[in-house]
């Protein structure tokens, strides 16, 4: 496989890419109310700044794919919209969040500076083509039924539909029934495709289906995940956090508690210039 140079992008004012410093996107799993988003969102941007990361917050309006009709979607678009531009405006910082559907992307484009298309989601051609056509910058996850080789194919689509950045994440393989791996050859792949990579710590532990009606998750391998996929290189993580997982209405199973998240990004932002160092020839 030929390896592409990877193009450095912008998402607002947060350069991701090669010679960047790491880029955290985080925040809870569902925009529950706007005091919990501000509350994890001034948490998580303070300590970014404080140790000069960029970040991007994350917060979903509607989880579409969840195991059971009867699971908690969050606000929908009117309302998630709204709680998303407040949560833009007092915090200053770029924000993301998933599309499902086309329509959804002009409005969504908006307010948000990111737009996520989710993994089961991510060989959609006409949601890739919409999502390119609003201006902003897509993040697409890898599906967990699809080689890393393969998000190639999604590159093409979003580049024939004119993206004005893509980003590409990582969120494991399905490996038999409720289980996922990372494979850090294939992220090594992944990275190869000349664009941005952000590997997603907190859904990479997830047990799909696992708990019947919903999924499980195995958060306490989170950190290690993180350390791993930085040491390979990546731009940029994604985290689910919550200051209470187990009353988060989406993904309790995975996320991690706040206090847990902030103390972690002092540890993998000492990791990520380690690395840098090694990479321009000089000594951690």
């Amino acid at each position: 496989m030929t390896t592409q140079t990877t193009k450095t992008l912008h998402v607002g004012p947060v350069p991701v890419g090669p010679d960047q410093p790491l880029t955290i996107i985080a925040g809870p799993c569902v925009a529950e109310s706007r005091d919990l988003c501000l509350t994890i969102g001034h948490a998580l941007r303070d300590r970014c700044q404080q140790l000069g990361l960029g970040y991007i917050f994350k917060a979903s309006f509607d989880k579409a794919n969840r195991s059971s009709i009867a699971s908690d979607r969050g606000p929908g678009i009117d309302e998630g919209l709204r709680l998303l531009e407040d949560v833009k405006d007092e915090l200053g910082v770029p924000v993301t969040t998933d599309v499902h559907e086309s329509q959804q992307c002009r409005s969504t484009a908006t307010v948000v500076d990111l737009l996520q298309i989710p993994a089961f989601l991510c060989r959609q051609t006409d949601l890739l083509v919409a999502a390119a056509e609003t201006g902003r910058v897509v993040n697409v996850k890898k599906g967990q039924f699809l080689s890393p080789q393969e998000m190639g194919n999604v590159v093409r689509k979003l580049t024939e539909a004119k993206a004005k950045g893509i980003m590409l994440t990582e969120r494991g393989t399905f490996f038999g029934y409720n289980r996922l791996v990372n494979d850090f050859v294939g992220l090594g792949d992944m990275m190869g495709l000349g664009q941005p990579v952000c590997f997603d710590v907190t859904h990479s532990t997830q047990q799909p289906g696992g708990a019947g009606t919903s999924s499980g998750g195995r958060p306490e391998c989170a950190p290690l995940l993180a350390r791993c996929a930085v040491a390979a290189g990546v731009h940029a993580l994604f985290i689910e956090t919550h200051p209470e997982p187990a009353s988060a209405r989406s993904d309790a199973a995975t996320m991690l508690p706040l206090d847990r998240t902030l103390m972690l990004l002092e540890e993998l932002n000492r990791l990520h210039h380690a690395m840098g160092s090694i990479r321009i020839g000089g000594s951690a």
